[in-house]
Order: C-alpha cells, then sequence, then structure tokens
C-alpha cells in the first residue's frame, strides 16, 4: 500500500473524473480537468530539472492554480514548502534558505518580492507566477507564466512509482519566532491529518481505496476550506476532500459576507475554519444578514480557540447543524475532537475532547498523568520523523516511552475523570504569575464573553514581584461602550482573581496572522510601546490603590 497523497487524489480522479473538484469565486474545475493540469505542470517543473525530494515553495493565497500546482509537485515525489504570503523580504530569505528550494511558485503580485530575494538564493532555478490584475514584472527574474508553464508540460500520467516514504514538510506558522519545518512520511501524515482513520471511531482504514469507496457510497459532499492553503488545516481539509471525490471550495479572501454567498451558491456542506477569528465573524454576519445556511451539515473548527460564547451563538443559530472543535499540531496532527453539544456562558479551562488513538497526557518524567494532573499533551502511533535541519529541536520533541516513540510539541493538557482531555494551551504561552499558572485561552474565553468585548489577546509581561502579570489587548465591539472597569468585574465572576488582567489595552483590532492564530511578536511590541488604558503611578487593573493585589 502506497499511501501517498498523489496516489490516493489520482484513485479519486480514476473514481470519478466529471464531479467538481475545486471551485474558486465563479471558476470550478473537474476531476478530469484538474489532473490534466496537474499532470502538465509537473512536466513542465520536471523538464526544469526538479525530481524525488526536491523542495518547491508555494507563496500563493488561495486558488485553483495553488492547488494545481501543489498537486503537481507531488505526482514529482517533491516537496511542497508553505510560504507565508504575508512574508517580507528578510523573512522569505530566511524560508528559502532554510527550505533549500529548487523552485518557486508564487502570485504575480509578490513578485517585487521575489525579485530582491532571488539573488541571494543561487539554488532557486525555476520560478512560476501565477497571473493576477497586478501587472507586476516576472521577466527581470526570468519567471514564467502559469498558462505558458500549463502550455508547455505533457497532460500524461507517466511519472514514477510513488512510496508512503515520501516527505511530505510543513512549516510551523512563527508567531514566536522563525518558521520551523516539520518532516512527516506521507503515510504517516495521511494517517493522523488525511483521513487515514476515521476521526470520530478512532479506526484506521483498512487500504488507501476505502476513502474512495466511502465516496461512492455517500456521493460528493461540498467542504468550504477558509484557511489559506499554505496552513495546515484548510491544507488537509481539501487534501482529504479530494482523497474522497468531495467537492473542494477556497474563497481568495477571507470575507464573512462572501463565505455566506458561497454557502448559498455551492450548496456548501462542511465549513472548515480555525477559532473564534474566522467563527465569531461568520456567525455574526449570519445573525445580521439573510442568507440561506440550509445545505449546512457541519462546522468544524481547529487550531485556535473557539471560545464558549461563540459555541453557544452557532448552536442557536444553526441548531441542525453539528458543531465540532478539534485538538493537533503541526507536529502531532489530529490528536482528539469533541461535538459541541451545549456551553455554558462563561469560560472553561480550553477545549475538552476526546483523545484521539495514541494520545495521551504525560507528566515531567514521561509517566501518563493521572485524572486532573495538568501535564504535556504526547501523540504516539503515526508521529513525523522531526523537524527539517534541527537536531537538537527534534530531540526535545520526540521521545520514547516504554517502546513507544511520542511527540510533544509542548502543548498542555489535563485528563478529565471522565477520560476526556482539556487542552489548556502551548507551554511557551502560559503565564506564571506568583507561582500560579494562568493559561491565555481561559482568560481570553471570559473576556469574549462580555456583550461589548470583539476579540482579546492574552499574554504575560515581567512583574519585578510577581514575575509575570497577566495583561490583555482587547478588541471592543463596533459601536459599544466597553468600560474598562466593568470588564474587570465582569472577568471576575467567570474566572479566578489571580487570572484576572492587570493591564487592559484596547485596541482597534487583534493582530492575528492568515490563519487566525494570535500574533504574539505584535502583542508584546504594542504593550511594551505604549501605556495600558487607564494605567495611572501606582494602579493596575486587578490591584488595590496602595499597589498590593486585591481581595479574590
Amino acid at each position: 500500500m502506497a499511501a501517498n497523497i498523489a496516489d490516493l487524489i489520482e484513485h479519486a480522479v480514476d473514481a470519478f473524473p466529471d464531479r467538481v473538484a475545486v471551485a474558486c469565486g465563479e471558476q470550478a474545475i473537474s476531476y478530469a480537468e484538474l489532473e490534466a493540469t496537474a499532470n502538465r505542470v509537473a512536466h513542465f517543473l520536471r523538464d526544469r530539472g526538479v525530481g524525488r525530494g526536491d523542495h518547491i515553495g508555494l507563496y500563493a493565497g488561495n486558488s485553483i492554480e495553488a492547488l494545481v500546482a501543489m498537486i503537481a509537485v507531488y505526482k514529482l515525489r517533491a516537496v511542497v514548502v508553505n510560504v507565508n504570503y504575508r512574508y517580507v523580504e528578510n523573512e522569505l530569505q530566511y524560508l528559502f534558505e532554510d527550505a533549500e528550494l529548487k523552485a518557486l511558485v508564487h502570485d504575480q503580485c509578490f513578485a517585487p518580492r521575489v525579485a530582491a530575494v532571488l539573488p541571494q538564493s543561487p539554488g532557486l532555478h525555476t520560478v512560476v507566477s501565477l497571473p493576477d490584475d497586478s501587472g507586476a514584472d516576472i521577466t527581470g527574474y526570468g519567471g514564467i507564466s502559469y498558462p505558458d508553464a500549463v502550455a508547455a508540460g505533457a497532460g500524461a500520467r507517466d511519472f514514477d512509482e510513488r512510496s508512503g516514504d515520501d516527505i511530505y514538510l510543513l512549516y510551523t506558522g512563527g508567531t514566536t519566532g522563525y518558521p520551523k519545518g516539520v518532516i512527516w512520511r506521507h503515510e504517516d501524515v495521511w494517517r493522523v491529518l488525511g483521513g487515514g482513520i476515521d476521526f470520530m471511531s478512532g479506526i484506521p482504514l483498512a487500504d488507501e481505496w476505502e476513502q474512495v469507496k466511502r465516496g461512492h457510497e455517500m456521493g460528493p459532499m461540498v467542504r468550504l476550506c477558509l484557511a489559506p492553503l499554505i496552513h495546515g488545516n484548510a491544507q488537509w481539509a481539501a487534501l482529504m476532500a479530494l482523497f474522497a471525490g468531495d467537492t473542494v471550495v477556497v474563497l481568495p479572501h477571507f470575507d464573512p459576507r462572501e463565505v455566506w454567498r458561497t454557502i448559498q451558491r455551492r450548496k456548501v456542506n462542511v465549513v472548515v475554519l480555525i477559532g473564534d477569528a474566522m467563527a465569531r465573524p461568520i456567525i455574526e454576519t449570519y445573525l445580521a444578514g439573510d442568507y440561506d445556511g440550509s445545505s449546512l451539515v457541519a462546522i468544524s473548527s481547529s487550531a485556535a480557540l473557539f471560545s464558549p460564547v461563540v459555541k453557544r451563538q452557532y448552536l442557536d443559530a444553526l441548531p441542525g447543524v453539528m458543531v465540532t472543535d478539534a485538538i493537533g499540531s503541526s507536529e502531532t496532527g489530529f490528536a482528539g475532537i469533541g461535538i459541541v453539544a451545549d456551553v455554558e456562558g462563561g469560560a472553561v479551562d480550553g477545549p475538552r475532547v476526546m483523545p484521539g488513538p495514541n494520545t495521551v497526557v504525560l507528566d515531567e518524567y514521561d509517566k501518563p498523568c493521572p485524572p486532573g494532573v495538568i501535564g504535556r499533551l504526547a501523540r504516539g502511533g503515526h508521529v513525523p520523523l522531526g523537524y527539517y535541519k534541527d537536531p537538537e529541536k527534534t530531540a526535545r520533541l520526540l521521545t520514547e516511552v516504554d517502546g513507544v516513540r511520542y511527540a510533544i510539541p509542548g502543548d498542555l493538557a489535563r485528563i478529565e475523570e471522565d477520560g476526556t482531555i482539556s487542552l489548556l494551551g502551548r507551554g511557551n504561552t502560559c503565564v506564571n504569575t506568583g507561582g500560579e499558572k494562568v493559561f491565555p485561552e481561559e482568560v481570553e474565553g471570559a473576556l469574549k464573553a462580555h456583550p461589548d468585548v470583539f476579540d482579546a489577546l492574552v499574554i504575560g509581561r515581567p512583574d519585578e514581584r510577581l514575575g509575570q502579570r497577566v495583561v490583555a489587548l482587547v478588541q471592543p465591539r463596533d459601536g459599544g461602550d466597553l468600560d474598562v472597569a466593568d470588564l474587570d468585574s465582569h472577568v471576575r465572576t467567570r474566572i479566578a482573581g489571580y487570572k484576572v488582567p492587570r493591564q487592559v489595552w484596547l485596541v482597534d483590532s487583534i493582530h492575528r496572522t492568515i490563519s487566525g492564530k494570535a500574533d504574539y511578536r505584535w502583542a508584546h511590541e504594542h504593550a511594551g510601546s505604549n501605556p495600558a488604558e487607564g494605567e495611572t503611578p501606582g494602579f493596575n487593573l486587578g490591584f488595590s490603590a496602595a499597589g498590593e493585589p486585591s481581595a479574590d
């Protein structure tokens, strides 16, 4: 059994050539058209010297062409490298060098940045540009237009036999530092992210044709993947859909109104999104407008906080739709899923899920934690090979316990009495204040439950007496009249006093990555260079006028 990304897509092509494979805006292509175009792009790249194991950068927004280019690379047994399209020149230079790119596929509008970086990337010999209306010049560095590349390649499927050992590479978001490349075998990453196990039951699929068989039995589903394709969430939601003969719908830009227009136009069944940054504007747009969501059967969130107040909005507004919250990471893949049946109005520690296969919580001695004890989330079974070109971080990521190899990326979690797992957050974002650990997502959930708060981000700042203090950046709701003292009182009814933010900055918007994850660098820079709301000498929120901790 190959269990190779390209093979799995070709199984669906052979089974469902006339089904719609991918749609974006007014455009759509069938599985047969996807196959023919991907083959041509693959032949073009092969003729330019791209082969097995070579790294090809994808520096593009969501489009049919970007997804076709990804598939073309996998057909060659080459490796797609996701490039964040918000990166500026020095970040691009780091990634191009670290990933050792041999070729690049980019949106035409990014041509000026590509032109600036290419002279320092001598190994990068082929550049393909996806046309847009920017008019940017690609001739100065020998860029080839995507239509010309398609026209130059042959349409036949005559590639080398592939293997489940072929390499998949995903660069992490880099919200707290430079991104790291996580290396997987195709078969392993298929098992943990691509549907190679049933996520609800935890039962592995019998073979690489089972998803196609299900596609015959159940008929096609229409899946709207909202995150950028350069993020693992959307990338694997799209690939898993293609393995089963479903229709993948993507949007060139995230726009909540266009989300609902697309759901209506394409009769979308499943929406895959990333936490509150996407979920909240989508549901509030639905509540404020007149949209038809009758085709929906499921809303699936993962990779970021999906807070109780927002879950409540979905349950109330779309009572017949299944809402799920999943946990995992680039280093573990799927680690557990929870079906949102009911939620309290206040805050909770974090997502509470049924663990996936081989998901455990380990203590500092690599022993399983008993219920109620906080430890490190770990996943055994199918795990990555490590971090690209970083043996030290790989050694910290992977460990062997009683003969079983585990990936431990740093997420803190707790086993509950009923066997579920509560994900508390990434260890490096946990705030240690006066010896107490505070998990930002819990505090953010309490802040967002205030009716005048739209978004919030919680971080730790240095404190001479406490080591760190909890602070928050808060985006008020448009048209609201947020009173910071009232916010302080509100939060104290939902979380313990030591978790309450000691300072609050009101901001026009919370900066997040293109996938909706928190931008911690921005948060620390803003807090470090701007006075907090209402801050006066000797007084911080959560402290008495004398500067001592208030009674909790």
